[in-house]
């Protein structure tokens, strides 16, 4: 296969050219392609995922660790709020490499949640390759580029606390309530469905959210009322 895309795209975006260009190839190959090219002889990406999740929990705790005089249970959070998965394929789509990304035809026409899932699962691969081609020093560059500058971010936002949990707190300390969750809105098909939930605190409706799930949807009908109760204070 003609591989100068993927060198363009090291040599631009990564700043390096690899000495193994298929390893950059095979971060980007989903599962679902080599099961539609079994003849091919090719690699998928979950071996370099697996590598790329351990050295970017590696980066991430050492980072905090060094930077950060708090509790473990706090910098636990805080770096799952760093590498979770909706942060690390947003860094993905950023970086641009979705194009390039080696998927079966089905895996083209699947959902945007699943597509969120393989650019981030892709991007810890290619943190796994950057490794093994580059060195530790050039896969902790690439982490503290486009992962670890978020924690400001992160910080500010409080967004690595747990959005339920919060909210409660907030909730019982505004109003001496709890909230309750409610089902308003069920839309799609049972292997699509999307659910839309209200939190209610007493009487009066907090905040509202939407997503695959019913969890999904609660965690997002907490940050909107966390929202809420923070836009009080401004």
């Amino acid at each position: 296969m003609d591989t100068t895309p993927y060198q363009e795209f090291a040599k631009e975006k990564l700043g390096f050219e690899f000495n193994n260009i298929n390893l950059l190839v095979t971060a980007l190959t989903h599962r679902s392609y080599v099961n539609e090219h079994k003849k091919s002889h090719i690699d998928h990406n979950e071996r370099l995922e697996f590598l790329g999740d351990a050295v970017l929990e590696l980066v991430s705790s050492d980072f905090l660790f060094r930077n950060y005089d708090e509790p473990e249970g706090i910098m636990t959070s805080w770096r799952a709020a760093l590498v979770r998965t909706e942060s690390i394929g947003a860094a993905g789509e950023a970086l641009g490499y979705a194009p390039l990304v080696r998927l079966s035809k089905g895996e083209k026409h699947g959902t945007d949640r699943a597509h969120a899932v393989i650019l981030a699962d892709c991007f810890e691969a290619v943190i796994g390759a950057i490794y093994l081609d580059q060195g530790y020093p050039a896969a902790k560059s690439f982490i503290e580029k486009h992962i670890l500058v978020k924690i400001d971010e992160i910080l500010a936002d409080e967004s690595w606390r747990d959005p339920k949990s919060y909210f409660q707190e907030l909730a019982q300390k505004r109003d001496g309530e709890t909230p309750v969750y409610r089902t308003l809105k069920e839309d799609g098909p049972d292997h699509n469905k999307t659910f839309t939930v209200g939190v209610y605190v007493g009487r009066s409706i907090k905040g509202q959210g939407t997503g695959h799930s019913k969890q999904e949807a609660q965690t997002e009908a907490a940050k909107q009322g966390i929202k809420a109760y923070k836009s009080l204070d401004s």
